[in-house]
């Protein structure tokens, strides 16, 4: 069983310990679930809903809406959320990936919805959802889902932020995986690092015909920009959506010269906005294919900001990387050419592109998996065990949130909840226990001495230490009923520490385990 770990994992509930300072506030907390979940009538207060027709100068040379527009909205309508909540401006710091899944023409609205997920000290999430709407026929569809997270500021300091407080099932659940989602951006970039400096990514770029190859040079677009007072915002900084479609512009240009058509952007790969820029500056924007797949490429693109007579001193606003494909008369992706990197920095940016296209795929299927659809098997990889950690601790807390728990049994104050979820059955224990919380966790947390408290694990050995948080272990069980044979199963187990005590949350992510 234990050479399985090499090849797949599992997600699925094994168990959730969930310990209560007193009886008194876990009762105050389930009446308040009961009287506000999903009631007629309430409303979000942070939820901001936008609506716009599809006007002719909004769109692109395919008569459909641009994505650079949308974007403008889409970041206007996050921002408006944020400073609802936070009651003062709110500045963009980044915007996760996001995918698009469906164009939208000349004639149809735009429907964005967005609100704050969960506020940190002094950054929040904003959760946006667009959907396309035909007036004619009154269909409507899913065009993209998307993750920004903002800063609150307040005469140039930072402000910390009153916490959100989720009344309905999703509210739960979004306000949950949110510090899960958090901690992925902070350590996305050493993720890349680690894959290309211990798992160099495999390519055939020695073996292609270098004869039918475009020199990456060719693509590549340098643009400047001049930050006039109709691209600032009410602050005086560079609209956001103003910079992203910029961004989007340029990169759709570079894209264009490689294949010659008129390409789609399919996916944005987060932006990430590393300062301000102010009216009078002057933007230079850099795109260029850093690689070329066989239906998609990966264009990456840069800002850069100074003011007059201070080129020299440049500095760096914000990067993104855009997936483009382009489509034939029956919307199918269409075969693209190989791009030659330049020596240097071009086959680092042609290596890292592979390796992000590997992350993203992984990340994309990982995250997106619904809950409900069958357990999760995905190959083991180190470059995707940041998502399959999340996803683990994810699929708990999602568990956690639901409301339709119910409670089987309680003897000497222990309480046994199970829930029964399609062809899941998932159980959590609930007992109030005089103990400091860090001995609990560590009590709890090491899988090596849960055979002293847990009559279900009669050995636990270590196959691989992930990471600080996560371990694959080899768990041996007592035989069940009238079987005599001892079972024995591989799990992933996620771990996160006690939060510190500044750092706000309103419930401690219980030890995950992952079950093959």
């Amino acid at each position: 069983m234990i050479q399985n770990v090499g090849n797949h994992l599992r997600r699925g509930f094994a168990s959730v310990f969930s310990s209560r300072l007193s009886r008194k506030s876990a009762c105050r907390a389930e009446d308040t679930d009961s009287t506000m979940a999903d009631g007629e009538g309430y409303r979000n207060p942070t939820e901001v809903q936008m609506s716009q027709v599809v006007l002719p100068c909004h769109t692109n040379q395919r008569g459909e809406l641009s994505v650079g527009q949308l974007l403008k909205w889409i970041d206007t309508t996050a921002c408006l959320s944020a400073e609802r909540h936070a009651g003062c401006p709110c500045v963009t710091a980044s915007m996760d990936d996001i995918y698009f899944e469906h164009t939208i023409s000349v004639g149809q609205v735009v429907n964005i919805k967005a609100k704050v997920n969960r506020a940190f000290n002094s950054s929040m999430e904003v959760g946006i959802q667009v959907t396309s709407e035909d007036l004619c026929s009154e269909k409507q569809w899913s065009v993209c889902k998307a993750l920004a997270t903002f800063v609150a500021h307040r005469e140039l300091s930072k402000v910390k932020l009153k916490q959100t407080t989720p009344q309905t099932e999703e509210e739960k659940m979004e306000h949950s995986v949110a510090a899960e989602r958090r901690r992925m951006r902070l350590v996305y970039a050493d993720t890349i690092k680690d894959l290309l400096a211990n798992f160099p990514i495999q390519d055939d770029l020695e073996r292609r015909d270098c004869s039918h190859m475009v020199p990456a040079e060719k693509t590549r677009v340098e643009s400047v920009e001049l930050v006039l007072p109709p691209h600032a915002n009410h602050q005086g900084n560079t609209f956001g959506g103003q910079i992203m479609a910029w961004m989007e512009n340029v990169a759709t240009i570079a894209a264009s010269r490689l294949c010659y058509a008129h390409p789609t952007l399919k996916a944005i790969e987060m932006f990430h906005f590393r300062g301000p820029s102010q009216v009078g500056d002057r933007l230079v924007l850099k795109a260029i294919v850093n690689n070329a797949f066989k239906h998609s490429m990966e264009v990456g693109v840069c800002v850069e900001a100074y003011r007059q007579g201070a080129e020299t001193h440049r500095r760096h606003i914000n990067s993104a990387f855009m997936t483009f494909v382009v489509l034939d008369a029956d919307d199918q992706p269409q075969k693209l050419p190989w791009i030659r990197p330049q020596p240097g920095d071009g086959e680092r940016r042609y290596r890292e592109a592979s390796a992000r296209k590997k992350i993203r795929l992984d990340r994309k299927y990982i995250v997106s998996c619904k809950q409900t659809e069958v357990p999760l098997s995905v190959p083991w990889d180190p470059s995707n065990q940041v998502y399959l950690s999340y996803n683990n601790v994810s699929s708990l807390k999602m568990l956690m949130a639901k409301d339709n728990w119910a409670l089987s049994s309680e003897i000497n104050e222990v309480r046994l909840y199970t829930l029964e979820d399609d062809k899941f059955l998932s159980f959590h224990v609930e007992m109030v226990v005089c103990v400091d919380a860090a001995q609990a966790f560590l009590l709890l947390s090491d899988l090596h001495r849960r055979p002293e408290w847990d009559k279900h694990y009669r050995n636990v050995e270590l196959v691989q230490q992930v990471d600080e948080d996560d371990g694959i272990y080899h768990v041996i069980s007592p035989a069940l009923g009238s079987d005599t044979k001892p079972h024995d199963f591989v799990i992933l187990a996620s771990r996160r520490k006690p939060c510190d005590n500044g750092y706000p949350t309103t419930t401690r992510p219980p030890p995950a385990f992952s079950t093959t």
